[in-house]
């Protein structure tokens, strides 16, 4: 530890904020910063995590101190089970400040609205100096946002992202246009999965001894939450994070694009990167990814169309719903434009349905706290649209369950794109689709108990008849919106008979649903 003569630089690092060229780190003297890492109950059970999050979040931090002692830094580390831990963020950042009296307190700006929150009180709260510093692993720094969100009457990402394109230079010619003369090649990404697909594994890590008492102890603390640790072999370590970087690049980065929004029962990675863990951790940097997927277009190794789809979810989405993120909170969190109040299903947690397609996403999500994007989108978060399920309660089950959700990115892309709560801010249309969607775009329809074929009546695919009845229930919002009032003069076509049938199908599956215990997710 520092000299007790000399009052240190007191920095605390939150579980997502691993990166050793962190803002509140850079340019600091190891002989003059105290480093303060916590393992918190609050931020383990503020909602009830799958337990592969809380093992990976508790293991990656342990091995990023146990890094940062090894390269000379002094770390304050507080394990769970310390008999004096305060539970929450502010409680120990006031333990620390007793135990080492530092001048000032450097911390980066936190990625969650209620943790930013407390820290903005901490310099009144605090008798050092406090400055909270830009997270500038972003490379839109929020106030660049809200500049060009506060003069736009309508955001949207596209837009966004080729701004972000020329900001970077990514995919970018050397006059200015993008590379191949179109900005988005999503319109070559959704090859079906007829015949089969052949994948290759994704890269896993078995447990080391860090990570096995980690492991051990989120049985033993958090036994009761959702999810098996049986499968864990997510990356800890910058290190093993560039192993799975360096493996999607080689082996699955060709076949991305075409077969990005494919579902194969059983199969849960596909040609997906799997790198979204490491990068909210902050073990892995996103412009160094784009910039190594582009050099592989360049060398001839990936074609356009999946490169330019992996750097737009990096560089285009993820910017973008950070960015939205605060723009729009606390309101976001209670956004429910569509009146929605069906509690969530008891199935979300159980996977006890006979929809093939939502037991496998949700088996998927049990086993390896993961689903790929359009398993969330247009199985799970299809069903919960369009099944009027409450918003609150979606968000509370989306963060739970997956071991890349934090707040930032997992509300936008619920309430707002899975959801449409937002009223549209986000998404110009809401993501609704018929069971001829999921039978287009994965296998799961063919073995499945219920038909796609089968419109209404017994053995219907239930996504039919809730595709209409959220169609009906909501034309007064939605016929003006130009991508989806076309919609109605088919419904009109069919007649008040058929019409009915249709909606007498949903609402006699909507009585069969059971609501799950909401303390599954969250004590509110």
């Amino acid at each position: 530890m520092p000299d007790p003569a000399h009052r240190p630089v007191l920095v605390p690092l939150l579980g997502d904020q691993l990166t050793r060229d962190l803002a509140s780190l850079r340019g600091r003297a190891k002989d003059d910063t105290v480093i303060l890492m916590a393992e918190l109950w609050d931020e383990a059970t503020y909602v009830r995590h799958h337990k592969q999050k809380i093992a990976l979040i508790f293991s990656a931090m342990r091995h990023f101190a146990e890094e940062l002692e090894d390269a000379g830094w002094s770390v304050d580390y507080i394990r769970l089970t310390d008999p004096d831990n305060a539970g929450d963020f502010t409680g120990e950042v006031a333990r620390a400040i007793e135990r080492h009296d530092p001048r000032a307190v450097h911390v980066t700006h936190s990625g969650e609205w209620r943790v930013q929150q407390a820290i903005e009180h901490w310099p009144e709260k605090f008798a050092c100096k406090v400055e909270i510093h830009e997270d500038d692993r972003f490379l839109c720094p929020l106030p660049e946002f809200r500049d060009w969100a506060q003069d736009r009457g309508t955001l949207r990402m596209e837009n966004f992202y080729r701004d972000m394109r020329r900001r970077t230079g990514l995919l970018m010619t050397a006059d200015g246009k993008p590379v191949g003369g179109e900005w988005n090649y999503d319109k070559l990404n959704r090859e079906s999965p007829d015949g089969g697909l052949d994948p290759p594994p994704r890269p896993t890590f078995a447990p080391d001894g860090i990570t096995s008492e980690v492991i051990a102890l989120v049985e033993e603390r958090f036994g009761g939450h959702f999810g098996s640790l049986e499968s864990f072999g997510w990356p800890v370590t910058r290190e093993q994070a560039e192993a799975a970087a360096d493996a999607f690049f080689a082996e699955r980065l060709a076949r991305f694009g075409p077969y990005q929004d494919a579902m194969v029962h059983g199969q849960d990675d596909l040609y997906h990167s799997m790198l979204s863990t490491s990068l909210n951790l902050g073990l892995l940097d996103p412009l160094d990814l784009c910039r190594r997927a582009e050099a592989l277009y360049e060398a001839g190794e990936a074609p356009i169309n999946s490169v330019e789809g992996f750097i737009r979810q990096i560089i285009g989405w993820r910017e973008y719903v950070r960015g939205f993120y605060w723009q729009f909170m606390p309101g976001l969190a209670e956004a429910n434009a569509m009146e929605a109040h069906r509690p969530l299903p008891e199935f979300y947690w159980t996977g006890e349905t006979d929809m093939r397609c939502l037991a496998d996403c949700i088996r998927s999500t049990r086993d390896n706290a993961h689903a790929h994007h359009i398993q969330r989108l247009m199985v799970l978060g299809n069903f919960a649209l369009i099944a009027g399920i409450d918003p609150q309660a979606v968000q509370d089950w989306y963060l739970a369950v997956y071991a890349d959700a934090y707040e930032w990115v997992e509300l936008p892309n619920v309430a707002a794109m899975v959801l449409y709560a937002d009223g549209g801010r986000l998404a110009s249309k809401p993501y609704a689709a018929s069971g001829n969607y999921i039978n287009t775009m994965s296998d799961y329809c063919r073995k499945c108990r219920y038909s796609t074929a089968k419109k209404t009546g017994e053995g219907a695919c239930p996504f039919n008849p809730l595709y209409w009845h959220f169609m009906h229930r909501h034309r007064d919002r939605l016929e003006s919106n130009h991508r989806v009032g076309r919609i109605y003069a088919n419904w009109d076509r069919m007649g008040e008979q058929r019409q009915r049938e249709y909606l007498d199908s949903a609402e006699a599956f909507l009585e069969t649903l059971v609501g799950a215990n909401p303390g599954w997710a969250r004590e509110r």
